[in-house]
């Protein structure tokens, strides 16, 4: 699979034998996609952890405390929609499709019907939360890059483009593509970041203490 905004089909033979050429493919339980984007690995992700809170509806749904039934579902089925989240670039309509489904948790979770027409911001009041997913792949995103910045491995050479070659650049039309760490949001570069990252205690209150603003937006 080469992945480029405009894939071509790469030959490459083994023993006379071509590969076969595909637009994705799954990895360590990540779908991968020439496109080099994450929004089918997203969609995927959403419709798994529905699966799974549809074959457990019935004890999220339940009369157990709300504070408990919020954590099952934050640790049950947040942590399917989420693995691997690390890694994410998260564009705009990624990231709406991350609120839809974390509305759409706490709407089943209280059975609450589209057809009730209840805004979002009242479910929230109900079930006393905030939009917290995005941060939370945040949060985690920072736990992981902090890790690869205090070491001097492959991946860190790799983020820094360190690696030899020679890469053919051309100027396209249009802003340039989002990347990984634009998610961390330091407007003072990449050497800065990596600096903070250095402190381990202050770079994790960084990002416990941000939590980002809270946008309330209709389902």
């Amino acid at each position: 699979m080469k992945i480029s905004r405009q894939p071509t089909p790469v030959t490459i033979k083994i023993d006379q034998k071509q590969l076969e050429n595909v637009k994705c493919f799954k990895y360590l339980g990540s779908l991968l996609t020439d496109d080099g984007r994450c929004t089918c690995e997203i969609k995927s992700r959403i419709a798994m952890a529905k699966a799974a809170f549809s074959k457990k509806k019935n004890l999220f749904t339940s009369k157990l405390d709300l504070n408990l039934r919020k954590k099952l579902v934050k640790c049950y089925i947040w942590s399917i929609a989420l693995y691997g989240a690390e890694t994410w670039t998260l564009r705009a309509v990624d990231q709406k499709h991350l609120e839809s489904f974390e509305m759409w948790c706490w709407r089943r979770m209280e059975k609450i019907s589209w057809t009730d027409y209840v805004r979002n911001e009242e479910v929230l009041i109900r079930v006393s939360e905030q939009r917290n997913i995005l941060h939370e792949i945040r949060k985690r995103k920072a736990n992981w890059i902090g890790h690869v910045l205090r070491r001097n491995c492959l991946l860190k050479e790799a983020i820094e483009g360190k690696i030899d070659g020679r890469i053919e650049v051309t100027r396209r039309r249009g802003r340039r593509r989002k990347k990984m760490l634009d998610d961390l949001g330091d407007r003072r570069g990449y050497c800065h970041l990596k600096e903070k990252a250095l402190d381990r205690i202050k770079w994790r209150n960084c990002f416990e203490r941000d939590c980002g603003p809270v946008v309330l937006t209709d389902y």
